[in-house]
C-alpha cells in the first residue's frame, strides 16, 4: 500500500492510492467558543440541499453537544473504540494506527455501520453537561468555578486530503476535485453499496432508499466557484465560520485566512486527526470543556491553541482576521491588518470588505435638546 504524507500526524501513513494533492484545497474554521447551537447552519443547507424524497434524515450540516450528542448515534465513540489505543509522541508524532492502518485484511477502512435507530435521534444529548457530579433537575450551581461543561460541534463533511468513503468505494464512484478539494460522489457510477456510510468515520456519507445511491455534503461547490462562500457558512448568526482554501505546511501563507488560523497561529485545530483522513475542517477549541476529552478530539496540541487564543488581546492581526469572519459572503482569499481596520480580498485581489478590529462606541445624552426627546443610550 503507497505511503503519503499526512501533516497532521507528522509522519507518512498507508492509503490505497498515492499522493495527489488538489491545487487548492476546500477548508472551514470553526470558533466553538462562538456557537450557540442555533442550527441556522442546519437549517440553511437542509433548505438548500436535502429537502427530497429519501433525505428526510439526512443533515449534511448538523450541530451536536458534545460529550453527550452525536449524530449518528454515537458515531465518534464507536469508531475511537474499535481503533484502540491512540498514542502520541511528545514531539507532535501520532504512534498508534490510522483507519486504514488498522483495517482487516479484508478490508480497507476499518468501520462500522449505523442502524436505522442511530440515525432516528438528531438531537440527543442537547445541552446535556458533563463533569462530576450531575445536575439534577432543579438543581443549580452555587459557586464558582465549576466542573459542569459542554459545548457545542457544528459537523459538515471534512473534505479529507485522504478520504475514506473515496479509498472504500468499490465503484470508484467517489472523486476529489482537483481544482478545490471537495470530495463528491458520481450519482451515475454510485450502485448503493454503501460501502462510503460504513467507512467514513465521521457518517457524513448517507444513503438515499429512494435513489438508491450514497449522497453527501457538496461543499456548496456551484457557489465556490463564483467566489462564494457555503451556505452553513453565510447564514451562520454567531459569525463563528470562515470558509477559505488551506496550504499544506510547507506551502502556507501568513495573509490567507485560514493558513494563518491553523499554521500560522495554530489556534484551529482538526478533529480526531488520529483517523488519519487528514480532515480540512479546523476547530478552534472552547476554553472551558474537559482538556482530556479536547485532547483526545484535536490532538496533542490543544493547551497551546488555548493559551494563544486567551492571548488575542495582545494580538491585533488576529484579532482583526476573527473579526472578519462572517463579514462577507464572498470568499476571502487574502486579508491585512491596518490601522485598527480588517480588511478582505478576493480571488482577483479586489476588495470586499472592511471592519473595524473595535467598535467605537458613541455615547448620546439621555435628552436630546434639539429635538426635545428622551432616549435611551446605544451604541
Amino acid at each position: 500500500m503507497p505511503k503519503v504524507k499526512n501533516w497532521q500526524l507528522a509522519r507518512d501513513i498507508e492509503y490505497p492510492y498515492d499522493e495527489s494533492r488538489p491545487k487548492k484545497q476546500w477548508a472551514i474554521v470553526f470558533d466553538l467558543n462562538k456557537c450557540i447551537a442555533c442550527q441556522t447552519c442546519t437549517l440553511a443547507c437542509k433548505t438548500t440541499w436535502t429537502s427530497g424524497k429519501g433525505q428526510e434524515y439526512m443533515f449534511w450540516n448538523n450541530v451536536e453537544t458534545k460529550p453527550w450528542g452525536g449524530y449518528p448515534l454515537a458515531w465518534d465513540l464507536r469508531i475511537l473504540e474499535k481503533l484502540g489505543r491512540q498514542d502520541w509522541s511528545a514531539n507532535g508524532e501520532y504512534l498508534g494506527k490510522t483507519l486504514i492502518e488498522a483495517a482487516p485484511p479484508t478490508e480497507r477502512v476499518l468501520h462500522f455501520a449505523p442502524t436505522d435507530e442511530d440515525w432516528m435521534y438528531p438531537n440527543v444529548g442537547e445541552d446535556d453537561s458533563g463533569g462530576l457530579p450531575s445536575l439534577d433537575g432543579g438543581a443549580h450551581m452555587a459557586s464558582l468555578p465549576h466542573d459542569q461543561w459542554f459545548f457545542y460541534l457544528p459537523r459538515t463533511c471534512a473534505h479529507c486530503t485522504y478520504p475514506a468513503c473515496l479509498a472504500a468505494c468499490p465503484r470508484k464512484a467517489i472523486y476529489k476535485r482537483e481544482e478545490d478539494g471537495v470530495v463528491l460522489i458520481d450519482q451515475e457510477r454510485c450502485k448503493g453499496y454503501g460501502e462510503c456510510v460504513r467507512a467514513c468515520p465521521y457518517k457524513k456519507s448517507m444513503y438515499n432508499p429512494y435513489t438508491r445511491t450514497s449522497e453527501k455534503c457538496i461543499g456548496c461547490y456551484p457557489a465556490v466557484e463564483e467566489g462564494i462562500q457555503p451556505q452553513c457558512v453565510v447564514n451562520c448568526i454567531g459569525k463563528i465560520r470562515v470558509m477559505g482554501f488551506i496550504n499544506p505546511p510547507w506551502k502556507a501563507r501568513k495573509d490567507n485566512p485560514v493558513d494563518y488560523l491553523v499554521h500560522e497561529k495554530q489556534i484551529a485545530l482538526p478533529y480526531y486527526p488520529q483517523l488519519g483522513l487528514e480532515p480540512n475542517i479546523y476547530y478552534i477549541p472552547p476554553l472551558n470543556a474537559d482538556r482530556e476529552y479536547l485532547k483526545q478530539m484535536f490532538g496533542p496540541n490543544v493547551e497551546g491553541a488555548l493559551q494563544r487564543y486567551r492571548e488575542l488581546s495582545s494580538d491585533p492581526v488576529a484579532q482583526g482576521l476573527l473579526c472578519l469572519m462572517g463579514s462577507s459572503d464572498k470568499i476571502i482569499n487574502r486579508f491585512e491588518v491596518k490601522e485598527g481596520r480588517a480588511t478582505g480580498f478576493d480571488r482577483d485581489d479586489k476588495e470586499i470588505v472592511t471592519v473595524p478590529v473595535t467598535e467605537e462606541i458613541f455615547v448620546r445624552d439621555a435628552f436630546d435638546e434639539k429635538l426635545e426627546v428622551v432616549r435611551h443610550n446605544t451604541p
